[in-house]
């Protein structure tokens, strides 16, 4: 469900990154550069997106030419309270109020797959949103502070809806992929809850920075879901990291604190609106993601 502004990818003139140490922003910007683009990422150092103030430096930091992709969010480890709900929603407010006395070129909104119910097996853009908790919520409501912000202002703007995201750089240690390379690497164990029955959809960061630099390129207009295309158990998962490992890596059954849910995404969007995008296999990634542990983990020793 998205319109390409341009046939043809063209280079942004520049690309503002709204969050500089998370792991989204730090991969994209380091991408960017290496291929050659003009970035500028804000972190909080820089601008406290929630500050009084902010809407007007912010506003002073736009150009007309700018794609800016707006990452920066309290994530769910900083708190699923009434108070980060806030906090969320005052960065968007900040961004709106800059984007309408400074314009810029293209609005990308990175958001999340919680903006939809787990009583959907089987997500698609045309499935409707249905948060179950406010971290949920909040994506939907920026989501639509933004797309209003847009249209109002005649700006172009998408969404891209993210599942988990998995690969080296990680800041947030999530059940999945990331937590279970580290377990494994540090102390040779990885833990499941139960016996590792739900599925779920995992990205590998490399394929979400291409996807969003092609988004950018093209200026493209709409809704995608940024997904990986292969749903698999946690179990399994756990499974793929032990054996790549090729060590004796215990698999440890933790006691379940909820129920078992499932989660896949149909990807026809995804491959008529990129067909150029070729999506990393889970092995492939796991496999990249253990090499970069593994090359920093070297470089430590070698500076020690």
């Amino acid at each position: 469900m998205l319109t390409h502004t341009f046939d043809n990818a063209r280079n942004p003139a520049r690309v503002v990154i709204l969050g500089a140490n998370g792991f989204v922003p730090r991969a994209l910007d380091a991408a960017l550069r290496a291929g050659g683009l003009s970035t500028l990422a804000v972190g909080r150092s820089t601008i406290d997106l929630t500050a009084t103030d902010a809407p007007a430096r912010l506003s002073a930091l736009l150009c007309p030419d700018d794609v800016v992709v707006m990452t920066a969010a309290l994530t769910p480890e900083k708190g699923r309270d009434v108070g980060t709900l806030i906090k969320n929603l005052r960065m968007v407010e900040t961004l709106s109020a800059a984007v309408k006395a400074g314009t810029c070129a293209h609005i990308i909104y990175i958001s999340s797959d919680a903006v939809y119910s787990f009583a959907d097996p089987v997500i698609s853009e045309r499935t409707p949103p249905a948060p179950a908790d406010l971290y949920g919520i909040m994506h939907l409501a920026r989501e639509m502070t933004l797309r209003e912000t847009a249209e109002k202002a005649g700006i172009p703007f998408c969404i891209l809806r993210s599942c988990a995201i998995y690969g080296f750089g990680d800041t947030h240690n999530s059940y999945g992929p990331n937590r279970f390379i580290r377990t494994a690497l540090e102390r040779g164990v990885i833990q499941v809850f139960g016996a590792g029955e739900e599925t779920r959809d995992h990205v590998f960061i490399g394929d979400v920075v291409s996807i969003i630099k092609s988004v950018a390129e093209r200026c493209s207009v709409g809704l995608m879901n940024l997904v990986g295309g292969q749903s698999i158990s946690f179990g399994l998962l756990a499974d793929t990291v032990a054996s790549i490992l090729n060590s004796n890596i215990a698999v440890e059954s933790l006691p379940r604190s909820g129920p078992i849910t499932h989660r896949s995404f149909d990807v026809d969007r995804m491959r008529m609106d990129l067909p150029e995008h070729r999506p990393t296999s889970i092995d492939t990634g796991i496999l990249l993601t253990i090499g970069a542990f593994r090359k920093s983990a070297e470089m430590g020793r070698s500076r020690s």
